[in-house]
């Protein structure tokens, strides 16, 4: 099959993409479906760096992966415009400022023991509780609009549930299997009409250095006694399958960190927190997992093999299927096993709601109507995230301080 190509050479800088992705890194709140906007209105109809119908295309292809979408959709913006090294500065402008916060927030975490800081730190664990409410709301209706997909989201709460460390891997999987025989829909239109320069030998290779990471890693653990190593798989892993945006890492993320004792539930949930209210990516809270870490490396050197580990992967997969998207889009069983496992991911998404984030967070009536406020002001009256943070970091505060 011939491909067509939308650019045979990188038309711009990596310079260009940097200053470009630094700009949206700095202003890009609101999730990845708010990025994707903001990438729209910046990098198609003012700098026309691609065209609408190019944009669509590569948003299908990124939404259809795992992996954090709207990084995957910058990503290949700068490899468009700027060739790997415009990927790379793509990537490291519209990441490294969340990353630095959340940081920064990491290491001044000792700093808030004292009925002023557990106040604040109580505030951002219900945070947590509205911005997972409403992105189980909101992945619900768009995800589950059948009894086929409803019934997949419930049993993947009941596999999570009882499932241990490995049901989240096993709900997905089971999604998709069931969505084979259960979401065999008309086959959506899909004319895929773009290439960047990569040639099928290299997505070949991409796609082996991700299975071989994905299932290496965990053997090389088994026989190397290093915390690095175990660091760098458990977020690898993360990242590897994570479907239907990045609020589902936050229960992979749990299994790896919190349930071996490498971050305390407290911890975990108080930075999630913080995640909601600064811009770029959610999956830039893994920076601040690394930092906290109990076992080193941990600081500077644990968030930086977090950071990279988490989204190496989705960059792998990305890599992987570009040179071969045109054809894969049309199966009709490649859409159906998508729709399945969009469906699980749902359900998991749903059991982490209720453990670990409601069990940690909800301790009282007054918890309840704060978490409630919060999920009604993000659902209803579409309030920007930063402002549920500040108006529930003070209330919880008035509340510690008042007891």
């Amino acid at each position: 099959m011939t491909e067509e190509k939308t650019a045979a050479s990188p038309a711009g800088t990596p310079a260009e993409v940097f200053g470009a992705f630094l700009k949206l890194g700095l202003t890009s709140f609101g999730g990845p479906i708010a990025h994707l906007g903001y990438f729209r209105d910046e990098l198609v109809t003012r700098r026309k760096w691609i065209d609408e119908k190019g944009y669509a295309d590569l948003v299908a292809l990124c939404q259809f992966l795992p992996g954090p979408a709207s990084s995957q959709v910058g990503f290949a913006m700068g490899l468009l415009r700027g060739g790997p090294l415009g990927a790379l500065a793509a990537w490291s402008a519209f990441t490294l400022p969340s990353a630095l916060i959340l940081f920064i927030f990491a290491t001044a975490a000792t700093a808030l023991d004292n009925p002023l800081g557990q106040g604040l730190l109580h505030g951002l664990k219900l945070v947590a509780v509205a911005v997972v409410a409403q992105a189980v709301w909101g992945m619900a209706r768009s995800l589950t609009p059948d009894k086929p997909r409803a019934g997949i989201a419930l049993a993947a709460i009941i596999i999570v549930t009882l499932g241990g460390a490995f049901g989240q891997l096993a709900a997905i999987a089971l999604g998709a299997v069931s969505g084979l025989m259960l979401c065999r829909e008309a086959a959506a239109e899909h004319k895929a009409s773009f290439s960047f320069g990569i040639s099928r030998s290299a997505g070949l290779t991409c796609l082996l250095m991700f299975l071989l990471l994905l299932f290496g890693l965990p053997l090389l653990v088994s026989v190397m006694d290093w915390q690095g190593l175990r660091l760098f798989d458990a977020f690898y892993r993360s990242g590897a399958l994570v479907f239907g945006g990045g609020h589902v890492v936050l229960p992979l993320l749990e299994a790896e960190v919190v349930r071996p004792g490498w971050v305390s539930e407290n911890a975990f949930l108080a930075g999630y927190g913080v995640a909601q209210v600064v811009p770029g990516p959610l999956f830039t809270f893994s920076a601040y997992l690394g930092a906290v870490m109990g076992p080193a490396p941990n600081g500077v050197a644990g968030a930086a093999i977090a950071l990279v580990a988490i989204f190496l992967p989705g960059f792998l997969l990305l890599l992987g299927t570009l040179p071969f998207w045109d054809r894969l889009s049309t199966y009709p069983l490649a859409q159906a096993a998508m729709r399945g496992a969009n469906a699980a991911v749902v359900g998991v998404l749903g059991a982490a709601l209720y453990n670990p984030v409601w069990t940690s967070a909800v301790l009282t009536s007054a918890d309840f109507a704060l978490a409630l406020s919060g999920f009604l002001l993000l659902v209803v009256w579409k309030a920007p995230p930063w402002i549920v943070v500040v108006l529930m970091a003070a209330c919880a505060i008035l509340l510690q301080l008042s007891a």
